[in-house]
């Protein structure tokens, strides 16, 4: 029942399929977050789905490749590139604590948050105008493993109320290199059989130093580091995939 839960939590934070969500607490947070790269594997596998249709009616490789990730943002509510903004002004406003927790809040989007969407959004559509479509699966799974290494055990959250305190601190260190491995094992796919392990390899160390700066500044994690994790996981990944 607890993994049941967990599953549906985990496809109703993470996408907008409708999945009811069920219980609710702290356990099924734990089976939620870790299968996350799960989730975001099935949701990779639909936007991939999605390139390679465009790409076989002939459009344009830019073109197919920004309206993959103009359908993923819409699959995800947005979710993450509002958590990535938000962070991001955060921490360029180089605040610590409840004043820099206070501009996460607030409703508008900062010049920082502007730049980091804009940035982000630029480089994911131009990495997948030409990452054959297996990498864009593996891409979207390594950006939800980043969910499991910033939820493990010993990181608190930033505030005593929110998803952030419903999650932090509920994956087993165990359980989240357990995820992270196999992860970074399953992206060994053909044609790029060192690279997908080398890419998230890459990724996943940059969520690890992102989780612990928003420890030092925040004094904890919150959705919205959360949705910054997966972005910066994804993109990373999508980036050194296309690298040699």
């Amino acid at each position: 029942m607890t993994f049941a839960a967990g599953l549906r939590l985990s496809i109703t934070t993470l996408t907008v399929l409708p999945v009811r969500a069920g219980r609710i607490d702290r356990p099924v947070a734990a089976v939620a977050m870790s299968v996350a790269p799960a989730v975001g594997a099935a949701l990779g596998t639909i936007v991939a789905g999605l390139l390679w249709l465009l790409r076989e009616a002939h459009a344009p490789a830019l073109l197919a490749g920004a309206v993959t990730v103009a359908a993923a943002a819409l699959l995800t509510r947005g979710m993450h590139l509002d958590g990535l903004a938000d962070t991001i002004d955060a921490l360029g406003s180089y605040r610590r604590g409840e004043a820099a927790l206070d501009i996460m809040k607030k409703p508008d989007i900062g010049p920082f948050g502007v730049a980091a969407i804009a940035l982000t959004l630029l480089i994911q559509a131009a990495a997948l105008s030409t990452l054959p479509v297996a990498a864009v699966i593996v891409a979207f799974a390594a950006g939800r493993a980043a969910i499991p290494i910033a939820c493990r055990r010993g990181v608190p959250a930033a505030r005593p109320e929110g998803l952030g305190a419903l999650v932090a601190g509920t994956v087993p260190v165990a359980v989240a290199v357990a995820v992270a491995v196999v992860v970074t094992a399953a992206a060994a796919i053909p044609g790029r059989t060192w690279q997908g392990p080398v890419a998230v390899a890459v990724a996943l160390p940059a969520v690890v130093g992102l989780v612990r700066h928003a420890v030092r500044r925040f004094g904890g994690i919150t959705g919205d580091v959360l949705g910054a994790a997966v972005e910066i996981a994804t993109t990373l990944t999508m980036i050194a995939l296309t690298l040699g």
